[in-house]
C-alpha cells in the first residue's frame, strides 16, 4: 500500500534556499547552545563528530574537526566512523524519522554518542489555533498550514525502535514575543520553517485569513508587555550506540536485597 508523502521536499528546499538570503536561526542558535551544555557534561573527548543540519553555519567552528551533512533521505554517513552524530533541527520535517535515526546509530562506532534536537509539538500551537479558525471563518474551510510535530511522550519509543542504548527524550520550552503574528509569520519565512506540507493549498491564501489570524491571536495569546507570544519547544533525544561495556539491567529476581528493607519499611504483601 503507497501512502502519501507530508513533506514536499522542493518546497523546503525552497523555502530554505530563500531563506539563507538573510536567515534567522535565533532558535538554532538556543538549541546549539543547550547542546553544548548538555555536552559539557559528558565526561569524553570526541574526535569524529558528525552534523547534520540545515544550517551548518551555526554549527561551524563549534566541534572541531567536525563533519557537516545536509539532511537528506538517505545520510552520506560511513557505518561506525563518528563517537558522536547531532542531527540538528530537521528531523520534525523528516518523512521516516525513525529511518533517520537508525542511520545515525549506523554511523556511530560502538558506545558513541547521539544526540538531536528539533521543535516539538507544543511549537506554534497558538499560531496553529488561529490560522485554523481564521480560515474556517474566513472561507468555510480549513487546509495544512503548520507541520504536525511529534509529542514528547512518544520519542522515547522512537529512539529505542531505532536500536539505541540508554535512550531519553526530553525538552526546553522557550515563549519568543513578537510585535503582531505577521512578524511571527514573516520571521518563519526566515527560519526555513514556511509551509512545506505537501497537501497545502497551491494557490495564495487570501490576506483576510492571515489579518483575521493576526486580530485573534492578539486577543488570544497577548505579551506581558504587549505584543503577541508564540511557544517554541525543542525536543531533544539522547541515545548511545550499543556496547558490552555499558550498563546492563539487571535480570528479574537477582536483586540481593529487598526494596523495603532499602526504604526501612515494612513490606505488605499483596493478596492473590
Amino acid at each position: 500500500m503507497q501512502t502519501s508523502a507530508l513533506t514536499d521536499p522542493r518546497a523546503l528546499a525552497r523555502n530554505r534556499a530563500r531563506a539563507a538570503r538573510a536567515p534567522v536561526t535565533f532558535l538554532h542558535d538556543a538549541a546549539r547552545d543547550d547542546l553544548e551544555d548538555r555536552l559539557a557534561m559528558v565526561n569524553r573527548t570526541f574526535t569524529a563528530p558528525a552534523v547534520i543540519s540545515p544550517r551548518p553555519e551555526v554549527w561551524d567552528g563549534w566541534l572541531r574537526s567536525a563533519r557537516h551533512v545536509a539532511p537528506a533521505n538517505v545520510l552520506p554517513l560511513e557505518p561506525q566512523a563518528h563517537d558522536l552524530v547531532i542531527h540538528a533541527m530537521d528531523l520534525h520535517w523528516a518523512e521516516d524519522p525513525v529511518g533517520q535515526l537508525i542511520q545515525c546509530r549506523r554511523a556511530l562506532k560502538p558506545d558513541g554518542l547521539f544526540l538531536a534536537v528539533f521543535f516539538g509539538g507544543r511549537s506554534l500551537q497558538e499560531l496553529r489555533a488561529v490560522l485554523a479558525r481564521a480560515e474556517s471563518e474566513v472561507t468555510g474551510g480549513l487546509s495544512p498550514r503548520v507541520a504536525p510535530m511529534a509529542e514528547i511522550r512518544d520519542l522515547g519509543a522512537l529512539l529505542q525502535r531505532a536500536g539505541f542504548a540508554l535512550p531519553v527524550a526530553d525538552s526546553v520550552t522557550l515563549t519568543v514575543h513578537y510585535p503582531t503574528a505577521l512578524h511571527l509569520m514573516r520571521e518563519l519565512r526566515g527560519m526555513g520553517e514556511a509551509n512545506a506540507l505537501a497537501g497545502r493549498l497551491r494557490r495564495p491564501t487570501r490576506r483576510a485569513v492571515f489579518l483575521r489570524a493576526a486580530d485573534l491571536y492578539a486577543a488570544e495569546a497577548p505579551g506581558p508587555q504587549g505584543g503577541i507570544a508564540a511557544t517554541a519547544e525543542l525536543v531533544v533525544l539522547t541515545g548511545w550506540a550499543p556496547d558490552e561495556t555499558q550498563p546492563q539491567p539487571l535480570r528479574p529476581g537477582s536483586a540481593k536485597q529487598r526494596l523495603a528493607d532499602a526504604l526501612g519499611t515494612t513490606e505488605t504483601p499483596l493478596g492473590d
